[in-house]
């Protein structure tokens, strides 16, 4: 987590100045009605858990989400549930079943409420679904069409990776590989997703969750038609004249009379990182217009606040935006000012609150937070993979997080041989080396916490290590599909076998 400009910096040293915990643990009510026992939120993370090409949740998500609920979080998130099943992001998605008449569709949704909200729904964890569509970002081979299907996109503007702003050779081929260029949605098609979301958001009440937040962030969608690098339509949908219009319209639908009840929360995730690409300095007053615009529907409980895109994908890093970048500083001190200005605006009723995830990963970061006027909640990603129980594990230790395991033995030979591709590695000249696109090393981190998120799924519930382990390797991305979600069939686990052991060999061989 970034520090900030002034007198008010969060930092680690500040913790003396402040009143620990206190704040962390205050209740706090939503717009809708809807109170959080605590600030302490755990936000989406991508679990992997499906089966290949998307399906409901499964006795494994139930498992993990199950010790997030032992957890006593204020709110706790779903990863994103794709609301169309032609549109996903790595194949292992949660998808919307098809007819929500069908109670045997729905049952797993249902589950997956009950395990989110433990033992006492009443007083427990809110539980939210995040609703999600891939966009252009759906990957080709695993985004659930066939091939040389386009996905959907305000324009036909491809994903286009980059190292450092630069399209490398080995970025513009991964581009072609994983991406198509998509095709521009008609209004049909508009209509269409905008009743996918409000499909979603009427599953999730029948569910038994608490609410759903839309996913407005990280280059999917919604974020794409926000954006003037990948919408330049000329319609009523354009992002030069009205970038919140197709958001508008499923926030609207979705707070219809009878399409969800009064008190159903109802949250957007923002990308902060949007407002900085492509330009010299961070574009803070357009961001700003944006939340102050979107609190002023007086429909929307919360509004979280990330970053990064596939094509700069800081969400996806271990670290969260990098240190000295000006998308650092935008979201560092973005969210403080947005809370600010939307206390001081006269044409809401009630504020949304305030979200901030990223970097929170210290008990003084997160009184700081709070008590600087950061933030109203504290979003809380990776660290919740590690410490899963964190809320109770603060109350429990007076504010001290358990240090991280030591890292496992390894053999000397294979950290020889290692060594030594490196050192090989190092010696070519760096105008004939491949330079990867951030995506790769950000997703081989990401890999590291979904291949933990398994291993705690499988096991009892209040019986894991103080700290859990997460220890990224080499091998972690084709691991990973090596996995054969509850219910799937044999065929498809080893096509996916097959997938992952082409991946093996690209990030072995190529990437270092």
């Amino acid at each position: 987590m970034p520090s900030l400009n002034g007198s008010k910096a969060l930092k680690d040293n500040s913790v003396e100045q402040l009143d620990p915990l206190s704040d962390v643990f205050s209740p706090l009510q939503l717009p809708c009605g809807r109170s959080v026992a605590n600030r302490l939120v755990k936000v989406s993370l991508y679990e992997h858990l499906a089966d290949f090409w998307g399906g409901p949740p499964n006795k494994m998500h139930f498992g993990l989400y199950s010790h997030w609920a032992h957890g006593e979080w204020g709110m706790i998130f779903t990863g994103n549930v794709q609301v169309m099943s032609d549109h996903l992001t790595l194949g292992r998605d949660v998808v919307l079943p098809h007819d929500l008449s069908s109670s045997s569709a729905c049952q797993p949704f249902a589950e997956l409420a009950k395990a989110m909200h433990g033992d006492t729904k009443e007083t427990g964890a809110l539980a939210i679904m995040q609703l999600s569509h891939g966009g252009r970002q759906s990957t080709l081979g695993f985004g659930g069409r066939w091939p040389f299907v386009a996905p959907m996109a305000p324009s036909a503007i491809p994903v286009e990776l980059t190292n450092a702003g630069t399209q490398t050779s080995l970025s513009r081929i991964l581009s072609k590989l994983l991406f198509e260029t998509p095709r521009e949605m008609s209004i049909n098609d508009i209509n269409e997703v905008v009743e996918a979301f409000v499909k979603g958001a009427k599953l999730a009440a029948k569910s038994g969750f608490d609410g759903v937040e839309v996913h407005a962030a990280h280059g999917y969608l919604v974020a794409s038609f926000m954006s003037p690098q990948s919408n330049q339509r000329t319609d009523e949908y354009s992002a030069y004249t009205d970038p919140l219009h197709f958001l508008r319209r499923i926030i609207s639908a979705i707070r219809a009379p009878g399409v969800v009840p009064v008190d159903f929360v109802l949250g957007i995730k923002l990308n902060a990182s949007d407002y900085v690409l492509g330009a010299s300095t961070p574009n803070e007053e357009r961001v700003l217009g944006h939340v102050q615009d979107i609190a002023s529907w007086n429909m929307v409980d919360f509004i979280e606040v990330s970053g990064g895109s596939y094509e700069s994908p800081d969400f996806m890093s271990e670290t969260g935006p990098k240190s000295g970048s000006r998308r650092e500083a935008l979201f560092a001190q973005f969210s403080q000012r947005a809370r600010a200005s939307l206390s001081s605006s006269p044409e809401m009723t009630s504020r949304p609150l305030i979200l901030l995830t990223g970097g929170l990963d210290s008990p003084s970061l997160m009184t700081a937070a709070l008590s600087h006027g950061h933030a109203d909640l504290l979003g809380v990603g990776r660290l919740s993979v590690e410490l899963p129980y964190l809320p109770r594990a603060l109350q429990q230790s007076a504010g001290k997080l358990p240090p991280r395991p030591p890292t496992e033995h390894r053999s000397q030979p294979k950290v020889a041989l290692e060594q030594t591709v490196r050192m090989l590695w190092a010696s070519v000249p760096v105008a004939f080396r491949p330079q990867p696109p951030p995506l790769i090393g950000a997703g081989m981190s990401m890999a590291a916490y979904q291949l933990a998120m398994r291993r705690l799924a499988v096991l009892p519930v209040g019986l894991i290590p103080e700290r859990f382990p997460v220890v990224p390797r080499f091998s972690d991305v084709a691991v990973l599909w090596f996995y054969r979600a509850p219910g799937s069939s044999a065929m498809t686990f080893w096509v996916v076998v097959l997938l992952a052991a082409c991946v093996a060999v690209m990030l072995r061989f190529v990437v270092l």
